[in-house]
């Protein structure tokens, strides 16, 4: 029964920000709204086999982020800077990025030519500067979500920010 309200105070403390995630990442509001609704079928579906969940946004993030891949290897034949490029930015979303370089400076980014330089953004980059900077997640839950050690996603978010600093000085920005 506790399991059972921490699943329904998660959905509603997390759908929104799944949602936003999700169609950022597939670009196509429908297809993000299944995506999220299969996440949560699934969460339900690991509680009522008798699992426990201990964090739910974490493990939210990562079933999501498993149904985008298997999303994307439906639809090899779009690749992911194309959908990127059809993004739809929520307003505000990247007002402020405070820059990781050796000067510590913030950064103000147009949202509007975001999609662009995410575009270009090597991908193992990309995806924790969104999940960072789009989904407010600290580098500990990014790094529960993927699996890797908080190290190595605390650098991956400094180089890509470095990156995007680079560009948007290059493009004057």
């Amino acid at each position: 029964m506790r399991q059972e309200q921490a699943f329904l105070d998660a959905f509603d403390k997390y759908a929104d920000a799944l949602y936003r995630h999700a169609s950022f990442r597939v670009s196509d509001s429908e297809k993000a709204r299944d995506i999220v609704s299969d996440a949560f079928t699934k969460t339900w579906d690991y509680l009522v086999k008798g699992n426990t969940i201990d964090e739910f946004r974490p493990f939210l993030y990562r079933t999501l982020n498993r149904l985008i891949i298997d999303e994307y290897r439906k639809k090899r034949t779009e690749s992911l800077d194309h959908l990127l490029d059809e993004a739809m930015v929520p307003e505000g979303a990247f007002e402020e990025l405070v820059a990781g370089n050796r000067d510590d400076m913030e950064l103000a980014l147009d949202a509007q030519r975001i999609p662009e330089l995410l575009a270009e953004m090597p991908v193992q980059y990309r995806e924790v500067v969104v999940m960072r900077y789009m989904d407010g997640l600290m580098p500990a839950e990014i790094a529960d979500i993927l699996d890797q050690s908080v190290n190595n996603i605390s650098v991956r978010i400094h180089r890509g920010v470095t990156w995007l600093s680079e560009r948007a000085e290059e493009r004057n920005l």
